[in-house]
């Protein structure tokens, strides 16, 4: 007696789900056939989902990310062993998420040619609370030319930023790619969208403020180039400790003690514009020109707790420091620069920033 040729059978991955990952590929297979055609068409916008059909008829696999909350309709056809054409439907239904998480980058995504110092902190912030921090990790990644080690810390249920154990090595390029769309980040919070940015490190660049000496050196790729006479914060306004880093430079500014919340008429309280300055933490420490202090500068220790200079020292400072690059401030009373100020992520040692990661 004859054997009879089988007929083909159509399955489609995903066909029923309510709650199918968008990031995940739809793949329709035939055994004993081969496919002819497969159409993925969004229910409610109708357009057709792109795809590849493999060489041998035996798959259908979707070319492009699906939507969150969406329907799609699905229609196979085949043709079995025995000659025979047979169509296959079904219904794919992607995930509904409670809440989208947007990932912005800091720094955002550079404009041609524009480069970093070798403290430049990178980061991702979200616009909720993460819950699931390990997965959000996982989903991080940091490459750098040469390479170098690095680790993430969270600052916050909302922000982590990524640093190696010492500064970065003048010339890398540091490539972050954040790959978040379709993925769980706790409480039914999902990454909204994928990012990428490229960073490129110039020249090392670092500042050694001295509260004691009233002086501070520049030293380019560990080269002391200059020296400067300074006027840092006085006993009651103490200028914070440790490594700052510039995170915005201005030809001119105003600076308000209102913005930290001493107003006139407390003592203490100010308002004037200051020239060449370059910020170094978010509670309003610059380095910047101050040309009523050059008798104090290099002798005492009489500002806000901004980093004072000449006219002639704040030009030079301001046309070879940018963003990135990095100041130290040492002997000075002030308490260490908090690692959520701006970029304080430098005042941690390697083991506590490494403790800060979900994946420790």
């Amino acid at each position: 007696m004859a054997s009879v040729a089988p007929a083909a059978q159509v399955s489609i991955a995903g066909g029923g789900s309510t709650d199918f990952n968008p990031r995940t590929p739809i793949v329709v297979a035939v055994t004993d056939g081969r496919l002819t055609s497969v159409t993925v068409t969004n229910a409610v916008k109708g357009n057709t989902v792109t795809g590849t059909l493999s060489a041998d008829g035996s798959s259908w696999t979707s070319a492009e990310e699906l939507g969150y909350g969406s329907t799609y309709t699905v229609v196979a056809d085949a043709v079995g062993v025995d000659g025979k054409p047979t169509e296959q439907k079904g219904t794919v239904k992607t995930v509904t998420p409670a809440a989208q998480a947007y990932p912005a980058l800091t720094p955002a995504p550079p404009a041609a040619g524009v480069t970093f110092g070798v403290g430049q902190i990178i980061g991702v912030s979200f616009d909720h609370n993460i819950t699931d921090r390990a997965a959000v990790e996982k989903a991080l990644t940091v490459r750098t030319n040469p390479p170098q080690p690095g680790g993430w810390y969270w600052i916050d249920a909302k922000t982590l930023h990524y640093r190696p154990p010492v500064y970065w090595r003048a010339g890398t390029t540091i490539t972050l790619e954040a790959n978040l769309y379709g993925v769980d980040l706790g409480g039914g919070v999902y990454g909204q969208t994928d990012r990428s940015a490229t960073y490129q490190i110039h020249d090392s660049w670092v500042a050694k403020a001295d509260g004691n000496s009233e002086q501070m050196q520049i030293v380019h790729n560990g080269v002391v180039t200059a020296t400067m006479p300074i006027s840092i914060g006085k006993d009651a306004t103490p200028t914070h400790a440790g490594p700052h880093v510039i995170t915005d430079k201005q030809q001119q500014v105003v600076m308000d003690s209102c913005t930290y919340g001493v107003c006139p008429p407390a003592p203490g309280a100010y308002r004037s514009t200051e020239y060449w300055a370059e910020r170094i933490s978010n509670d309003g420490e610059f380095v910047h020109e101050n040309p009523n202090m050059v008798g104090e500068q290099g002798s005492s220790n009489v500002s806000h707790g901004c980093i004072n200079l000449s006219p002639q020292n704040a030009q030079a400072f301001f046309a070879q420091f940018g963003l990135g690059d990095v100041v130290e401030v040492t002997n000075t009373p002030g308490p260490p620069l908090p690692v959520w100020d701006a970029y304080g992520d430098w005042e941690l040692s390697w083991a506590d920033w490494q403790a800060g990661s979900a994946l420790h």
